[in-house]
């Protein structure tokens, strides 16, 4: 039986792994993705409709630019069958030619289709997105790779951290309710 959960997992699993096949285990197929961008260190268009666009700009696009992608939903998974969920989200991934490293953070909404639990409706509000030099790669990607995929508490992020300045942006928004 389909979940939010699996749904969820199956959107980041298209993600990362560049594999757009699998968004139609995520999304309907008239799904809405609205993104607010916080930060002026990315860009993507403010709404997009429709499953084959969703995965052209989150996966095939994405995957374009970027490899060693790792999506983590700061929470526990949605246990039941709720309409929504909302979790805090951390992104560490590397430029393919320029081979930086780019460490984000945000929130996702997600609204579900209460016959199937796939996606309907996701937003995706990017609060900071922080370019680190290709020398720091193999830190980021030790702690990255250490942290429980998908599902991660925000405290595990931090405490793993590594002691770099350029992640100061995402570190302070993750730490923000542990104030």
């Amino acid at each position: 039986m389909r979940t939010p959960s699996n749904s969820i997992l199956a959107y980041i699993q298209a993600k990362d792994g560049n594999r757009p096949h699998l968004i139609s285990r995520a999304f309907t197929e008239d799904a809405t993705l609205s993104m607010v961008v916080n930060t002026g260190s990315i860009a993507f268009p403010p709404e997009s409709q429709g499953r084959d666009t969703i995965a052209d700009l989150l996966v095939r696009r994405f995957g374009q630019a970027y490899e060693n992608i790792y999506t983590f939903c700061l929470s526990v998974p949605p246990k039941n069958q709720e309409p929504e969920f909302i979790c805090d989200w951390l992104v560490v991934m590397s430029e393919k030619e320029s081979r930086a490293v780019r460490v984000g953070c945000g929130r996702y909404h997600w609204f579900f289709s209460q016959e199937s639990h796939l996606v309907e409706r996701l937003t995706i509000t990017i609060e900071a997105m922080q370019s680190l030099p290709p020398q720091d790669l193999d830190s980021v990607m030790v702690w990255a790779s250490s942290l429980p995929y998908p599902w991660c508490s925000a405290q595990t992020a931090l405490d793993g951290a590594p002691d770099l300045a350029d992640l100061s942006a995402v570190l302070a928004y993750l730490g923000r309710e542990n104030i």
